[in-house]
């Protein structure tokens, strides 16, 4: 290869890891993240409304996060990635131009649907543009600093959140999340798409059928899928608790911010080093697990801002798996199914993580948050277990 020809790929992958960076970072950079609860609750809605507003949400995303997928495999990935951020900014600018239950409603709608259009066609798009500019096996870095631009832009929301808040009120931090939306929007069409034409010609419930058979057919697929549930859906839903977390600790409440941006600087640390974990083997992935797995139960049942450093290495440990697990599976799929495929795991994890849920509410209705926490340790330990008896099973 000649200095010029090696040079184009190279420009490619910068440009391409570039705008992918930047458009995760965007696309999460919702100043109302920290105050549309709030918003919900000025405007007179009980707590009942508001949970069932929680509800939709979730029903929406998972009723068409597969569909969403084949059609990202039928038509255009990058179409659904520039419209995403567009159902999310009509979504925020309803909310804070007429706020009432009915225009909340819609707007969950409007931003599951944006959610459902991106999940999928994202990594999809990543994989098959990194593999055409020859650079496939950068997909797990990349990704994973992908994610750690998705929670800086979270941790940057909430710091500027207050000032634009104290500025305006909840106009101000709406439009400001409109902005963010239309800046992602138009960082999609500087996406790349070389797909063949030929790769979106049938309609996407053929699409979507050829994915599912390929799943039926091929056990490392299927293995594959369900992995990506496995190591995402109990973190991630422990996220939403960790506020809790931190209080039961007995530190002041204008501490807790502090120390969650502890937790989420170990998450951002764990998508960065995705590059580096990509040359783990089966062996590998499961001491990482176990270790994460380890590190929570002992950090929570420490009761004490220390134990919460832990606990922020444990959820690095998981989002650093996260990535490598969406990375294997990206690596057995078929190009023309890959949205499909990735959409299917997605639709896993959130089935998964709403029974994180109703779990993690059993548990502290006689107990703690702490002990909650040590608790969701033991699915992490059996996953740990089943991907190295596998191995060995593959071995022999």
């Amino acid at each position: 290869m000649t200095l010029s020809s090696a040079r184009v790929p190279a420009t490619g992958v910068r440009r391409l890891t570039a705008t992918l960076y930047c458009y995760a970072f965007l696309d999460d950079l919702i100043l109302l993240y920290p105050v549309y609860a709030l918003l919900f609750s000025d405007t007179g809605l009980p707590l009942w409304q508001i949970s069932s507003l929680f509800a939709l949400w979730s029903v929406t995303g998972v009723l068409l996060e597969v569909p969403s997928g084949a059609w990202a495999d039928a038509v255009s990935r990058r179409l659904l990635l520039w419209l995403g951020p567009l159902l999310s900014a009509a979504c925020f600018a309803l909310w804070v131009l007429v706020p009432s239950y009915g225009a909340f409603a819609v707007g969950f709608v409007l931003w599951g649907a944006g959610g459902a259009l991106v999940s999928g066609a994202l990594e999809a798009l990543a994989y098959d543009e990194l593999g055409w500019l020859g650079a496939a096996d950068r997909y797990a870095g990349v990704m994973g600093r992908v994610r750690a631009a998705g929670l800086v832009a979270v941790v940057a929301a909430m710091a500027l959140a207050g000032p634009v808040f104290a500025l305006g009120g909840y106009r101000a931090v709406g439009a400001g999340s409109v902005v963010a939306c239309l800046l992602a929007a138009a960082t999609a069409t500087w996406l790349p798409e070389h797909r063949a034409p030929s790769a979106r010609s049938d309609g996407w419930g053929a699409t979507l059928r050829a994915g599912l058979a390929e799943a039926r057919a091929d056990r490392s697929v299927r293995g594959a899928l369900l992995l990506v549930p496995a190591v995402g859906a109990v973190w991630g839903a422990l996220d939403e608790y960790t506020p809790f977390l931190v209080r039961d600790t007995g530190v002041p409440d204008e501490t807790v911010p502090y120390l969650l941006l502890t937790i989420w600087a170990g998450a951002t640390t764990g998508g960065l080093l995705a590059g580096a974990g990509a040359r783990l083997g089966r062996a590998g992935f499961a001491v990482l697990l176990t270790g994460a797995a380890l590190a929570l139960l002992t950090g929570a049942a420490l009761r004490t801002p220390a134990g919460l450093a832990l606990v922020a290495l444990a959820f690095g440990g998981f989002q650093l798996a996260t990535v490598l697990a969406d990375a294997r599976l990206q690596a057995r799929i078929d190009d023309g199914c890959r949205a499909t495929l990735t959409s299917v795991a997605g639709l896993g994890t959130d089935v998964a993580t709403v029974a994180v849920y109703g779990a993690y509410a059993a548990v502290t209705s006689t107990t703690g948050h702490s002990t909650a926490f040590a608790w969701a340790a033991l699915p992490y330990l059996v996953t740990a277990l089943l991907v190295a008896v596998g191995g060995r099973t593959t071995a022999r």
